[in-house]
């Protein structure tokens, strides 16, 4: 690992053109050599969507990535994800990233089959089987929002690591955005992927990281070693305040990627000129300042002020996957219409795990005074 970060203009998904990116771009951050190993590409997969939506990473740069390594003498090559609901029929279709092992002869992984253990933050955490069975990972992030981490990128991705529904659980005990960036931090620590590429051709704003986002064109690609290097330059981007996101602060203090954003080597066109203007960002959430934070956890009428997550009745399919998701049980099925949602507000965590895994745009995130 270096503190080098390269950004490349690309404004399409063409394969070939991928392939010649990543070519330079493995080279000048030091990518480490493949001939001969067995190597894990772990995308981004939210749920299983057009590419269109911008979800998931677009598979013409998942295809890129794999030969590319085939085409560096890489033994073997796998690739997996574990979606926010991961059923046993799941098969990534829709978002096209199946069809690219297909293409390419890579092997699909499904991290359900028989997770192993990692002692993470001192607990005994799920995690894919197959990182036992390879020599590298390459992650290949989305560049796009968050509605709790305010923005995801190559440390977030690794989360992907945990399998199925135990990322609901991990939720469930890390329920606010700094507790969770800790978890976050602390699962890199133990498993940091070797190579990082930000699928930042079509990126995602406003209420993201599920189907309520809006893509917008960035037209990047963006390569490192180093995933906290990577995260601060993709900030910078679209004029985040990289100390917003809670897994910077932590992996700074950490020390191990980087002593100080002041030691990142960057390579590409001056940032200045491939910011994006009026991109659409997640709101700093009252409920995240530390003096509110102490009032509400004693007054309940000031708990109504966070965002938290509302139910569009007229738009829910009755499908139940965001109350199968709920880490807190805070949401069930209402007893007297089964096409309505009821939401314990007491319980709620606002870890927006129900917002991320509708298909439907039947849950936004926002402030609601009364009601549910």
């Amino acid at each position: 690992m270096n503190n080098k970060v390269a950004i490349r203009k690309c404004a399409e998904y063409d394969v070939q053109k991928i392939i010649d990116i990543i070519s330079e771009m493995y080279i000048i951050t030091g990518g480490q050599d493949v001939k001969g190993k067995k190597v894990l590409v772990k995308p981004n997969i939210l749920s299983d969507n057009d590419p269109s939506k911008c979800v998931s990473t677009h598979p013409a740069v998942a295809e890129a990535m794999i030969k590319f390594l085939q085409y560096s003498g890489a033994d073997e090559v796998f690739m997996g994800d574990s979606p926010a609901i991961h059923t046993a029929k799941f098969k990534a279709d829709k978002c096209g990233l199946h069809q690219a092992c297909e293409a390419t002869g890579a092997k699909w992984v499904n991290f359900n089959e028989k997770p192993v253990e990692r002692k993470i933050d001192g607990r005994n955490i799920k995690i894919a089987s197959i990182v036992d069975k390879v020599d590298l990972i390459i992650s290949l992030p989305k560049f796009k929002n968050h509605e709790l981490m305010y923005f995801t990128g190559a440390l977030k991705n690794t989360y992907g690591l945990i399998p199925g529904f135990s990322k609901a659980f991990q939720h469930g005990i890390y329920r606010n955005m700094n507790s969770f960036g800790k978890l976050i931090v602390e699962l890199n620590k133990v498993i940091t992927p070797h190579y990082f590429l930000m699928d930042a051709i079509m990126g995602m704003e406003g209420h993201g990281p599920g189907t309520k986002g809006k893509p917008v064109e960035i037209g990047l690609l963006i390569g490192s070693t180093n995933p906290l290097a990577l995260d601060i330059i993709a900030c910078q981007i679209v004029s985040y305040n990289y100390k917003l996101l809670s897994t910077n602060k932590m992996a700074l203090n950490e020390k191990q990627w980087l002593q100080s954003p002041d030691e990142i080597e960057y390579d590409g066109p001056a940032l200045e000129t491939i910011k994006k203007e009026g991109f659409k960002k997640v709101p700093a959430s009252a409920g995240r300042n530390i003096a509110l934070k102490f009032l509400i956890g004693r007054i309940g009428f000031i708990r109504k002020l966070e965002r938290r997550p509302v139910f569009i009745y007229d738009k829910c399919s009755g499908c139940c996957k965001c109350v199968n998701i709920c880490p807190v049980q805070a949401i069930q099925p209402s007893i007297a219409d089964n096409k309505r949602i009821k939401l314990t507000d007491s319980k709620c965590i606002r870890c927006f795990c129900c917002s991320e895994v509708c298909q439907y745009n039947a849950v936004n995130v926002k402030i609601k005074m009364f009601g549910v």
